[in-house]
Parts: structure tokens; C-alpha cells; sequence
């Protein structure tokens, strides 16, 4: 549990600076929000800087009190600036990682060092968006950014974000879509911005773009997803980088990567958690993240010699075997420590695959196939886990079923795994157009599977991400297909299970038609990472997480979520339901008390597919968004569809928004886009 320490108890008085205008050179103005030791403007202090379009009035005010506050009881001035287009500040968002965003982040880089409270050194930070741009931004090495901290982030915006996966098409991709379709349309606050606050909210609604379909119309990666990915360059990011990531989290395949090809000085956690900052972190343990960011900032911005590089490079939460549950707020397991990524203490581990078996030494080759129901995937959980109810994956027994499964033998003692499991794939298909999902699972003595690491791939994919081609029936083909890393100990006397399918619903998106995969086993391997165990293992050497005091916020009225999956006897359909009320993880509707204003976000996401038809897929997102007080009651609504032919990708929408009850916008799209080997 995090201690929430007053502000009176941190090293420097606080002062809070609720709004002020950044206005950059084309005379956009940017709203920012500030926490400053109360000194500052006569003993000068380093910068933290958080760049993000998620409204800091009234979206991140939950999470942005106790952190920054934090920073500027330690000594530093933490900033909280909307990007253009979002919250309070000037223009209109028309997508993520424009060169527009990061060119505005280095002139409000500028804005900080010339200011009387700055003593011109900056770091920058953030969780997800902001984990992107700081890194985004680091990699246009403006002067006084010094050092970065970049949480639950990517160095691949294609092979490592909410859009594809393995060039698969990730049905969060819509999620997402129509999330930033409600959060755009809110109007920045009349008692920050002022005359012209309507006016500004009419420009957003009438120019916003339809968000999902722009990711849709790039299903490879192109020149699109290349913008933002630093590891087209790593050699250009030349300012120590820390990095966090969390088992639980979509995200945390970049760490590993970013530590073996990143050259500055550099460090990473990666704990259990899901999307959330460490010292919140669920599942637990949480640590003190915010004195280890802290300690990160003193050594590179104020030339503190803290020791903050000594030690291991990496440390890792390797978990314990845990019985398959959705919904889990702890995991058991111990710290390890690793001194350079890649890792002396790891060998990949050949495993061999034959008639359902997973060996060390080769059984008998075989040829076995499968043509899974389209249904397969609905035990997969969340492709993101957010730290909420019912998101993690379940008993894997119930996708097993429609699926080749290859088993070891009861492990003789303990594995610990660390690092990313490879798949070298022989295989044939009898369509032109396939996919496959791969899942790595620890089975108990009594048959429960509990998912360690999966993978989908497409199989269209072979030659790169960047080059999909029709597969020719028949033929044979080799796949290398890299799974999620993991850090886990299977126990001894449980198995190792590999399991293949042709689908993942509702995860990704499905093929045009069934496929039928015949996976040539002697030609196939498993590499597992292998991990020895070393002295420092067991240790912790994080304390107990603490913060600033938290925003002041009322429960108004409790939220629900719901996560069901629903099968129709009748037509042999399944639907895979998410109802959320009061936010879209339950957490209620809420107000937050210092500026009187209540917010409220509803979702139901339906999932529907037929296990024969793969063309049955049908996903229905339907959201309202409540803010509200005295005079003054926003509400949006939106509904988005995506379905599909054999050649085409097709999404509908609408959006309408209200203010007091009276619709004063509405927009509607209908997107197509021909199917790209996908």
C-alpha cells in the first residue's frame, strides 16, 4: 500500500500553480499545470516535464497530484503540459506522435530552461503516451533535456502498440479508436480557457478525425509506423534512459530490446504489474517507484553521486506459479538481478516437438493439423492489462481444446524462465492468407493451465512486417516467431504445454477464411531462456512505495464492471462482453472536490464471432462521457462497428455531444479499406 506523505513532511515546501499558458511561436498556447518548491524563484531548480493529451484538469488530476507533488517536495519543478488539441490548450489532435507533437515539446523544453524557477536542466517522463515522447523527444536531443523515464513505452510503434501485433491487426485498435474519440471531444473548461471555450470545442468536434481508421488504413509497416520508432536510430538518443515496464502491461517486450541496443547510460525495472506507474502497481508488489525516480533525477540533473548505476542493469520480478484466475492484485515471486541485458545467467533451451509432445531430445516426426473454431482466444483476458477485475487470462484448458497442444513431462526440478521465448516454425497452410497464435502455459499436476506468454503472428509476414505476401498453398515455409517475454519459475513435477491455433478472437481480428495449419514438427523448435540463479536473487532493493498527498475526490455513486462471454446454443455464436459504468474499469463516478467537477465514462464492448465463420466477426463499441457541474454538463456519446468482408475492413460511427442537455455537434464516418494480407 502506498504511504501518502504530507507535503509538509517532503524536504521543500510546495507551491501549486493550477494553470498557466506555455505560447509557442506560432502563437498556439498550451496549457500547463505546475508544482514548484516554494523557493524556486530564488534558488533555481531542475525541470520534470509530462507531455500528454489526457487533460490534466480533470483527466490525470487523480494520478498527477501525488506524483509531482512529489517532485517538487524533492527539489524539482514538475510540469504537467496538455499537447495541442487536448484539455485546455490551443488547436486540434490529429493523431499520434506527429512531428507537430514533438516539435512543440522541444520549444516548451525551451519555455522551462528560460524561466526564472529553471536552473536550464530538464528531464522528461511519462506512462505510455508519455513514455513514447519522451523518448520520441529524446531522440531530437534538444540541449537541456538531460535524462529521461519512460514507463510502460515502445521502441516499435508497429510491432509494440495498441494497433498490430506480429501484423496482426489487434482488435484494441478499435478499443482504442473510440476511447480517443470520447476524449477528444471534450471541451477544455470555460473557467480555465474563457471567452471562446465553445467556439474552440466546435473546431475539435467538426476536425476530428475518425481514429481507429487511421491506423486501420496502415496494416504494414510503412514509412507511417517508422516515424516515432527509435529503434529506426537508437544511436540518436544520447541521454540516459530508465525504463519500467510490468509482466501484466503490453508493453514491456521493448525493455529488453531498448537495454541491448541503446548505448547511453541506462537501467530498468520490470515488476508484475499491469499499465500503471510502479508505486501504484497491481498485481502487487508495488515499490517505491517515485524515490527511485527521484534518485534518477538528482544523479543526472543536480550531479548527485547516489550510486544510482551501480548494480544490476536489469531487475526483474521472476513470479511464482500461480493457478489460473482473471482477476489477480498480488503476485508471489522474488527480485533478480541481471548486470547487462542480454544476460550471461540466460542460454536459450532447444525443445523438440512430436505427436503432443514437447521434449529435449527429438521424438518421432510427425505432421499434425489443425483448423481451429474462430472462437479460440476467448480465455486470452485483456491485451493490456490496466490493473482492473477480470482482465488476465484464464484456465487455457478452454482454448487448448481447439488447438495442437504439445506437452513435456513432468519437470524433474524447478525452471526459471527470463526473456522472450522464440518459435522456429515449419509449417504449410491451404489458404493464401494465415495466421497463427502461439501460447506458452504452465500446467498443474491436475491439468490447469495458466498462460506464461503467447505470440500471434501473420503468417503473410515472412519476408518483414513491411513486405506482406500471399502464401501459396501447400508449400512449406519457416516462421520465426518471437513470444512475449516472461519471467516465471515453473515448479518441478508440472509440464511445459505449447499450444497452436489459427485464431485469437476476439484479440486480433480474423483471417477471410478458415485455414487449416499443418505444422511439420521435426522441422520446429522452441527456444526457452533459461535463466541460473545468482546471488542477489531474493533481495529487494526497492522500498516501500510512498507519494504526495492525493487529490481531493468524491465517490458520488459506485461504478460496476462486467466481463462475460455469452454462447447462443442456438446459433453457435459467442459474444464477449465488457460492461463498464462510472469509467470503464468501474471505479465509479467520481468528483474531484477543489474543482468542483464530476466526471463519468460508461463502455460496453460486444465481440461476437461464429466458430465456422470467420466473416461472422462483429465488434460493437457503444461510450458516453459525463463532465459536469453547476451551469455547466458535458456529455458525449459515440457508437462504432467494425465488421468485414473477404476483401475488405469496413468501420462505421458516430459521435454526437451535448451541453445541457442540448446536442450541439454530430459526425458520422463509414470507413473501407481493402484487406492487405490480413
Amino acid at each position: 500500500m502506498t504511504v501518502y506523505r504530507k507535503l509538509d513532511d517532503l524536504p521543500h515546501k510546495v507551491k501549486k500553480i493550477e494553470h498557466f499558458w506555455i505560447t509557442l511561436k506560432d502563437g498556439c498556447r498550451l496549457a500547463a499545470r505546475m508544482w514548484l518548491p516554494a523557493d524556486a524563484e530564488s534558488k533555481p531548480v531542475p525541470a520534470v516535464l509530462e507531455y500528454i493529451p489526457y487533460r490534466k484538469r480533470d483527466g490525470t488530476r487523480g494520478r498527477d497530484e501525488p506524483m509531482h507533488g512529489y517532485f517538487a517536495g524533492h527539489g524539482y519543478a514538475a510540469i504537467r503540459v496538455d499537447m495541442r488539441g487536448s484539455g485546455e490548450s490551443d488547436g486540434v489532435l490529429q493523431d499520434e506522435y506527429l512531428q507537430l507533437e514533438l516539435d512543440d515539446a522541444v520549444e516548451v523544453i525551451d519555455w522551462i530552461t528560460s524561466q526564472p524557477w529553471c536552473d536550464g536542466k530538464v528531464g522528461m517522463m511519462g506512462k505510455s503516451w508519455g513514455g513514447f515522447n519522451c523518448l520520441q523527444v529524446a531522440a531530437m536531443q534538444p540541449k537541456s533535456l538531460k535524462a529521461v523515464l519512460s514507463v510502460c513505452s515502445t521502441d516499435d510503434r508497429y510491432a509494440d502498440d495498441i494497433h498490430y501485433m506480429g501484423g496482426c491487426l489487434l482488435n484494441d485498435n478499435h478499443w482504442w479508436g473510440d476511447i480517443m474519440l470520447a476524449y477528444q471531444a471534450r471541451p477544455a473548461d470555460p473557467a480555465l480557457f474563457g471567452e471562446g471555450w465553445r467556439d474552440n470545442w466546435l473546431k475539435r468536434l467538426n476536425e476530428m478525425p475518425f481514429w481507429p481508421a487511421l491506423w486501420m488504413k496502415h496494416q504494414a509497416r510503412d514509412d507511417y509506423w517508422r516515424h516515432g520508432s527509435i529503434c529506426e536510430d537508437y544511436g540518436a538518443i544520447q541521454c540516459p534512459v530508465m525504463l519500467i515496464g510490468g509482466w501484466a502491461d503490453a508493453y514491456t517486450n521493448a525493455v529488453p530490446r531498448m537495454l541491448e541496443h541503446l548505448t547511453v547510460p541506462r537501467r530498468a525495472i520490470i515488476g508484475p504489474w499491469a499499465h500503471i506507474y510502479p508505486h501504484d502497481g497491481l498485481p502487487g508488489p508495488a515499490i517505491g517507484f517515485l524515490q527511485e525516480a527521484v534518485k534518477w533525477w538528482d544523479h543526472w540533473l543536480k550531479g548527485a553521486k547516489n550510486g544510482v548505476m551501480d548494480g544490476p542493469m536489469l531487475w526483474s520480478w521472476l513470479e511464482d506459479s500461480a493457478r489460473p484466475m482473471t482477476t489477480a492484485t498480488y503476485r508471489d515471486g522474488r527480485w533478480v538481478g541481471d548486470q547487462a541485458w542480454p544476460s550471461k545467467n540466460v542460454t536459450m533451451q532447444s525443445w523438440s516437438l512430436g505427436d503432443g509432445v514437447l521434449a529435449l531430445k527429438p521424438p518421432a516426426a510427425v505432421d499434425l493439423s489443425i483448423c481451429s473454431p474462430q472462437t479460440v482466444g476467448i480465455g486470452c483476458g485483456e491485451w493490456m492489462g490496466a490493473g482492473c477485475p477480470g482482465e488476465m487470462p484464464t484456465d487455457q484448458r478452454m482454448d487448448d481444446g481447439g488447438s495442437l497442444v504439445f506437452d513435456s513431462a513432468p519437470l524433474q526440478q524447478e525452471l526459471d524462465l527470463l526473456g522472450a521465448p522464440v518459435l522456429e516454425l515449419e509449417f504449410s497452410v491451404d489458404r493464401p492468407v494465415a495466421q497463427v497464435c502461439a501460447r506458452l502455459s504452465d500446467v498443474f499436476p491436475d491439468g490447469a493451465a495458466q498462460r506464461t506468454s503467447y505470440a500471434v503472428f501473420n503468417l503473410n509476414h515472412l519476408a518483414g512486417h513491411d513486405q506482406p505476401q500471399q502464401l501459396e498453398p501447400g508449400k512449406r515455409y519457416r516462421a520465426r516467431i518471437v513470444l512475449n517475454a516472461l519471467g516465471h519459475r515453473f515448479p518441478a513435477g508440472h509440464r511445459l504445454r505449447l499450444a497452436l491455433s489459427t485464431a485469437y478472437w476476439p484479440l486480433i481480428w480474423p483471417t477471410p477464411e478458415r485455414v487449416t495449419l499443418t505444422v511439420h514438427a521435426a522441422g520446429t523448435r522452441l527456444a526457452l531462456p533459461v535463466r541460473t540463479g545468482q546471488s542477489l536473487d531474493g533481495t529487494n532493493p526497492f522500498a516501500a512505495p510512498e507519494s504526495a498527498p492525493r487529490t481531493p475526490v468524491s465517490k458520488v455513486a459506485d461504478g460496476y464492471l462486467k466481463r462475460e462471454v455469452h454462447h447462443d446454443l442456438m446459433t453457435g455464436a459467442m459474444t464477449y462482453v465488457t460492461d463498464g459504468e462510472g469509467g470503464v474499469f468501474g471505479e465509479g463516478v467520481l468528483r474531484f472536490d477543489e474543482i468542483d467537477t464530476v466526471v463519468n465514462h460508461a463502455m460496453r464492448r460486444e465481440l461476437t464471432i461464429h466458430p465456422e465463420d470467420p466473416l461472422s466477426a462483429h465488434y460493437r463499441i457503444r461510450q458516453s462521457y459525463d463532465q459536469k457541474r453547476d451551469g455547466w454538463d458535458i456529455r458525449i456519446e459515440t457508437e462504432t462497428v467494425m465488421t468485414s468482408t473477404k476483401r475488405e475492413l469496413i468501420l462505421t460511427g458516430k459521435m454526437d455531444a451535448f451541453e445541457n442537455g442540448k446536442r450541439v455537434a454530430s459526425r458520422n464516418w463509414r470507413e473501407t479499406e481493402p484487406r492487405n494480407c490480413l
